[in-house]
């Protein structure tokens, strides 16, 4: 193993106030003035927030409560930042599904979304954001920061009649409010990663195969990898088996290494990964990799405007997050 010339700060470290309701599944998005995080506990859905990057964080405000909030395999929340409101995106439901691949889901679960637009200090009442409880692979789009979507769009629909069941789509706009949007499907026995891309007028074109090679398995991995653009880059990564791959539209797929739930980041013309290999938790940039972590879990990356990294991962109950320079 390779290490990495890392320049890593204090690692900040959230506790749980109760042992029975760990914190799970963080993530993370930043802009210029500030950094936000959301994750889950228990039956709630929390977001912290930063002004210094990642140095420290506020008080955890909840943000939602649901007798169901699916916290495993990243199932959990999502957030992002824009211009004027933070958006945070939750399934919730009353009752837990016990279907063949429910894990956690509930059986009446619905995609909601909440906004803040005082810095996460205060959140508006969920909007439902899905018109039906179940599809294939749809879409919504926002153009209030969150307050009212769409009607739903079909985004691809595999002509075996699924794709991958329980991993998780990952979607990233362009720097020219294009969508890209990867998915983990299911054709002739093998569950590989797509891409789709859709332009201004949120028309996606054919579905793209990631990868040269290709993972006959018949199960889910739970495993959606991840997406970032950088520069008029797009770059993604993924699990193959017990391998871990970068890739990038018209280049040949990169192998970072052996391990599981990647998770990736761009920014300032460098591309970061992060995943779990044995319980340790692995950085890479530029072809090097160095532990930051003897154990860990489900963890997030975000490039920090200005440069630098900030990481957030599960550490036994608590999230711990750490600014990197590689």
């Amino acid at each position: 193993m390779r290490l990495i010339l890392l320049s890593a700060f204090a690692v900040v470290k959230l506790m749980s106030p109760a042992p029975d309701t760990p914190y799970r599944e963080p993530q993370l998005a930043a802009s210029p003035k500030l950094v936000a995080m959301a994750f889950g506990s228990g039956t709630g859905v929390y977001v912290a927030t930063s002004a210094d990057r990642g140095e420290t964080f506020s008080q955890p405000v909840r943000i939602a409560e649901s007798p169901v909030v699916p916290l495993s395999r990243h199932r959990g929340p999502r957030i992002a930042i824009v211009a004027d409101a933070i958006v945070v995106t939750a399934v919730v439901g009353k009752t837990e599904a016990h279907s063949e691949h429910s894990h956690g889901l509930p059986s009446d679960g619905d995609l909601f979304a909440w906004k803040s637009v005082d810095n996460g200090r205060t959140w508006s009442k969920g909007v439902r954001v899905n018109d039906v409880s179940a599809a294939a692979l749809y879409g919504a789009w926002s153009a209030d920061s969150g307050a009212t979507w769409s009607k739903n769009a079909l985004v691809y629909e595999s002509p075996d009649g699924t794709i991958c069941q329980c991993c998780h789509p990952s979607a990233a706009f362009d720097e020219h409010g294009g969508l890209d949007v990867m998915f983990r499907n299911c054709l002739g026995g093998s569950r590989d990663f797509y891409l789709l891309h859709a332009g201004a007028n949120r028309q996606f074109g054919k579905a793209e195969k990631l990868g040269t090679g290709t993972w006959k398995i018949n199960a889910c991995p739970m495993d959606g990898g991840g997406i970032a653009h950088d520069g008029g880059r797009t770059v993604t990564a993924w699990r193959r088996g017990e391998e871990l791959f970068l890739d990038e539209p018209g280049h040949r797929e990169q192998k970072l290494g052996d391990g599981k739930d990647v998770a990736l980041a761009a920014g300032g013309g460098r591309v970061a990964a992060l995943w779990i290999k044995e319980s340790k938790l692995l950085a890479w940039s530029a072809g090097k990799t160095e532990v930051l972590a003897e154990q860990a879990a489900f963890p997030n990356l975000v490039a920090l405007p200005g440069g630098g990294f900030l990481a957030a991962w599960e550490d036994d109950g608590a999230i711990k997050t750490q600014t990197l320079r590689f």
